[in-house]
């Protein structure tokens, strides 16, 4: 009987759809929400997960704020068994150019950090205790290790948020390495946000580690796309390379698994907590993400009231022959024309 719910973002393909299959197979309490973009892929991988009576499908863009709202809303109104999990897995990474989200936010940023952040910000209420919270993260935010990819940098969020024109792809590389960073210093703040498991909410980040053939290079050059998906798999046989399934499995771990009960504020490479970045624990660099994509929700939600209200007074205004007509409201006077 399905007596808990968990939240899996971009659980239709690779590292999410695995976090299902384990968490499905690992307890029979677990009913399993994917919040993805596309919903007949989203019922596509709840065919392969092959338990449809455990599963939901709940429509989420990340890069409309728009949409994760839409998505917290849907969610209360289902007849689902309690929330005691969300796991951030959904990623993206945009080399070809610049990339702007719904609300104006540059792609990478958009989705892999703020579409999250309001996601757990929408739902923090809706947790049922004990609940725990998982953010996949990457080995790539850290500059002490070679990775192959470009050192993050952050300056200040908004300039992630709205950073100059890309002319060089490992910028657009770069931008990925420092959400991964975003994700840490989200994680280690919401957690001292949430008295570190006082609150009965445990958050935690995740490293999956290099995951050939996953989807993660689909804005590379065909080349690029060709070797990672044919050519890289044969690195699995080295520390740190694993397939989509094995990290999987580890991520639904950090979900279900008793050994993890009030485990928090950790950094895991698979099922080990490990230290991260030394910029992670800037508490500086954690406070300006924090109130800038707290400023940046409001800034949507304003811009989304306003242009709800223009919406409504369309609706109000029709033109009929080259003139205005207002067709008003209860109680208002007999329409105009002028």
């Amino acid at each position: 009987m399905n007596t808990r719910t968990a939240i899996i973002t971009g659980a239709n393909a690779g590292l999410g759809l695995e976090c299902a299959r384990a968490l499905l197979r690992s307890d029979p309490s677990w009913h399993i929400v994917l919040a993805v973009r596309d919903v007949s892929r989203g019922a596509d991988a709840v065919a392969q997960l092959g338990r449809p009576d455990r599963c939901t499908v709940l429509e989420m863009d990340l890069a409309s704020l728009k949409s994760v709202g839409g998505f917290v809303d849907a969610l209360r109104g289902a007849a689902l068994p309690p929330l005691h999990a969300i796991v951030c897995n959904a990623g993206i990474q945009v080399v070809s150019g610049t990339e702007k989200t719904a609300d104006g936010v540059e792609m990478t940023f958009g989705v892999n950090h703020l579409g999250h952040f309001a996601l757990v910000r929408g739902l923090l209420d809706d947790l049922s205790r004990p609940a725990r919270i998982v953010i996949v993260s990457s080995g790539t935010h850290d500059p002490d290790k070679f990775t192959g990819m470009p050192s993050p940098n952050y300056t200040n969020a908004e300039e992630l948020a709205d950073p100059a024109a890309l002319t060089d792809p490992s910028e657009g590389r770069r931008r990925y390495t420092t959400s991964k960073l975003c994700n840490v210093l989200f994680t280690y703040e919401l957690d001292r946000r949430l008295g570190h498991g006082e609150k009965g909410v445990t958050v935690n980040a995740f490293d999956p580690g290099l995951m050939p053939g996953s989807g993660l290079a689909r804005d590379y050059s065909p080349p690029g796309r060709l070797a990672w998906r044919y050519l890289f798999p044969a690195l699995r046989v080295l520390p740190g390379v694993n397939s989509t399934r094995t990290s999987g499995r580890h991520l639904a771990a950090l979900v279900h698994d008793q050994r993890f009960d009030g485990v928090t504020g950790e950094y895991f490479s698979g099922l080990r907590p490990i230290k991260s970045s030394t910029d992670s624990h800037n508490r500086d660099k954690a406070l300006d993400l924090w109130e800038t994509s707290e400023r940046l929700l409001a800034h949507a939600t304003s811009s989304g009231d306003e242009h709800l209200r223009e919406e409504q007074k369309a609706q109000r205004f029709s033109v009929v022959s080259g003139q205005c007509r207002t067709t008003g409201g209860p109680g208002s006077p007999s329409p105009r024309y002028f």
